[in-house]
């Protein structure tokens, strides 16, 4: 029995040993290993530091690229940029209206607002046309809560610009920057007051510029706006977008959006563009608009190899007239306008942006290619007329209707003597006053009225207040009044 105890533990013991040799032997091959792999890279980096020896380098933190100041251009802006506020009456039709076309014998005052930018000490100030298309009154609210009433000196929906003016002096105002000069990239802000809140300051960047994003209805509508992604929102229309030295670059006039709220991107009429227009309007009342006397596409890939050229470049001409009397015959379909001045247009917004300096009669140098031929000429710009002379600005513009003869049998049922009866409403005062079509309107001012020259020859003579007398096709006699 101790003889077997014995044995048990003997052979125990020497089973413990064999494992702690056994683990040692272990612990050597790994520690071995692992020298021999450390030894390895070691080489390695003694070897990399021959072929490639190290230079030390400085590792000190470079300074922090200062942000751009926005104050200076805020401050400036802020004080001259104002809020626009607009009434106007619109009737209360009821079903009896409606089945027999009468006038609405109530009302509804409906206000809105915009904004202006002043730019000049004695009061005017330039909006969007429309901010003020159907307005009836229009009031104007400085940055240190002054108010005036304004009126308009003219407007233009081709552009969509307006210019009020108010009887004041020594008022803040914004200098013109150079549009054309703004770079895409460059900072800019918008001020306005959107959603009411009056003297909002929003930065940006200037993500495009020449857009075309066909939002006007007019013909012959003036688009190459100004992309920013600066914040722009409903009553910020009319509003500042001024660069960093605190000029003018572009009136804020439109914003992308599915919502009708800022999702990204803001849109502004070119300062260049509205300097051209402001000054037409203090000088003659109306745009003068200049034309090549042609129509116009732009050049996608498909046509550029069409036309055998190597890239699209220039803009096409798909139409163009000829003068014989100006000696504009250069042009013709299928020519490639490259320049105009020295100045690349590469699509039809940049063309109309340059033609937009410009007034009939004025001269510009044309680089175009025909059958493959680049040429240069001397070119007159011609107006929407097609001759050069000067457009007038015409008061019953603002009526916003056009006018026909009355018949001669509904004369004689409603027992008239006189009257022109209005067609085609469109925004003006008319249709702000709740006119209908068909209405014949018999007297303005007192005065009788049988020709649309009677109306302009009334209009005219007005001093600003406008009183018509009328009558509807269903005997329903109306009288409206408003100022012009």
């Amino acid at each position: 029995m101790k003889t077997k105890r014995f044995l048990t533990g003997f052979l125990s013991g020497m089973a413990g040993g064999a494992m702690i040799l056994l683990g040692a032997a272990l612990v050597y091959k790994v520690m071995a290993d692992n020298n021999q792999k450390k030894h390895f890279l070691v080489q390695q980096y003694e070897d990399f530091k021959e072929q490639a020896p190290v230079h030390p380098v400085s590792m000190n933190q470079s300074l922090p690229v200062a942000a751009p100041d926005f104050t200076m251009a805020a401050e400036k802006a802020v004080n001259a940029v104002v809020h626009v506020q607009t009434q106007f009456n619109a009737p209360n039709y009821t079903l009896y209206d409606y089945l027999f076309g009468t006038t609405p014998r109530y009302s509804t005052p409906v206000m809105s607002s915009g904004s202006g930018v002043i730019l000049s000490p004695d009061g005017y100030i330039v909006t969007n046309n429309h901010v003020i298309a159907e307005a009836e009154v229009i009031q104007v609210i400085l940055n240190d809560k002054r108010m005036y009433e304004a009126r308009v000196i003219g407007k233009d929906a081709t552009c969509d610009l307006a210019l009020l003016k108010i009887d004041e002096t020594e008022l803040p105002c914004i200098p013109y920057g150079d549009s054309e000069t703004i770079r895409v990239g460059e900072w800019v802000l918008a001020v306005g007051n959107p959603f009411n809140l009056t003297s909002t300051v929003t930065a940006g960047i200037i993500s495009a510029k020449a857009r075309n994003i066909n939002i006007m209805e007019q013909n012959m509508s003036i688009e190459s706006f100004i992309q920013t992604d600066a914040a722009v929102n409903p009553g910020n229309s009319g509003g500042a977008l001024v660069n960093l030295n605190g000029e003018l670059v572009g009136i804020n006039s439109a914003i992308a959006s599915r919502t009708g709220s800022f999702v990204g991107y803001s849109f502004a009429i070119p300062s260049n563009i509205v300097k051209k227009v402001v000054a037409d309007f203090i000088e003659y009342g109306d745009v003068q608009r200049a034309f090549l006397g042609a129509e116009v596409a732009d050049i996608d890939a498909a046509l550029a190899k069409k036309l055998n050229m190597p890239k699209p470049m220039g803009v096409y001409v798909a139409n163009a007239w000829d003068d014989d009397l100006k000696g504009n015959s250069t042009l013709k379909k299928g020519d490639v306008i490259l320049e105009i001045n020295s100045h690349k247009v590469n699509s039809g917004a940049e063309l109309n942006e340059q033609l937009s300096k410009f007034r009939p009669g004025d001269m510009v140098e044309l680089r175009f290619m025909q059958d493959g031929v680049i040429k240069t000429t001397q070119l007159t710009l011609r107006n929407k007329y097609g001759n050069t002379d000067i457009v007038e600005a015409k008061s019953i513009e603002v009526l916003g209707a056009s006018f026909e003869p009355v018949p001669e049998n509904e004369k004689q049922r409603l027992r008239l003597n006189n009257g022109v009866k209005v067609k085609d409403l469109q925004a003006g005062r008319l249709r702000a006053k709740g006119v209908h079509e068909g209405y014949i309107i018999t007297r303005i001012n007192n005065q009788a009225v049988n020709s649309v020259e009677d109306i302009e020859k009334a209009l005219k003579s007005s001093d600003g207040a406008v009183f018509i007398e009328g009558i509807y096709p269903n005997g329903a006699i109306a009288y409206y009044a408003f100022g012009l």
